[in-house]
């Protein structure tokens, strides 16, 4: 298996080095829907067996090729997880067939907000020993199972614990504490924070919470 790009306390989240590539303004990934593994105590969030993970480039220079090139470091595991880093170089050419795999891995993506039929998401920031506590409820239908919830703060350098989650009736209550890398004060933008909810029918992504 391999990682999601938040990938739980036991997991290596990947990164991608583009120095190198041409005629590349923009690279965004789409994620396709991850799951939650537990081994030893421990979850992790990502894939298993194969994973196909479409990349959407803005060329500043659409008529021309794009040439990528990098390094990309990732965490696979079989007994044991290890990092895995390697280099890549490869041309696009102008044009191109559609690929089947890579529709069928767009097309395996979680659900909006608005496709879930969720409601206005509110959360709550409190001052915690070490950073903030974030306490947020989400206003959706059962998704199925045992459900996990993720919440990314929106900036790389804040690292958010694993979710405690309560269902009541339609809501999930949801909690999580914040804490800056360098250990010091930080903000939080709440239109930036990310709740994915992954259950076992359905996995749910939304952004942004109001003050609760």
């Amino acid at each position: 298996k391999t990682y999601w790009r938040a990938p739980g306390e036991a997991g290596i989240p990947p990164r991608v080095d583009w120095t190198g590539s041409e005629n590349i303004a923009t690279a965004g990934f789409r994620w396709p829907a991850p799951e939650v593994f537990d081994l030893n105590g421990m979850r992790s969030i990502g894939y298993h067996d194969g994973l196909v993970l479409p990349i959407e480039l803005t060329l500043p220079d659409p008529s021309s090729n794009a040439e990528l090139r990098g390094r990309i470091e990732i965490g696979v595991c079989e007994d044991i997880c290890v990092p895995v880093a390697f280099d890549f170089a490869v041309t696009l050419p102008d044009g191109g067939a559609r690929d089947p795999l890579i529709v069928a891995a767009l097309v395996d993506r979680p659900m909006t907000g608005a496709e879930a039929g969720m409601g206005p998401i509110t959360c709550a920031l409190s001052p915690s020993k070490d950073g903030l506590h974030v306490a947020a409820s989400l206003p959706i239908a059962d998704t199925g199972g045992r459900e996990v919830v993720v919440i990314e703060a929106g900036n790389d350098d804040i690292w958010v614990s694993e979710t405690t989650v309560t269902r009541t009736g339609g809501a999930l209550a949801v909690g999580a504490d914040m804490v800056h890398y360098s250990g010091g004060a930080f903000a939080i933008d709440r239109s930036a924070i990310r709740f994915t909810v992954l259950g076992r029918d359905r996995t749910v992504e939304v952004e942004g919470c109001s003050a609760g």
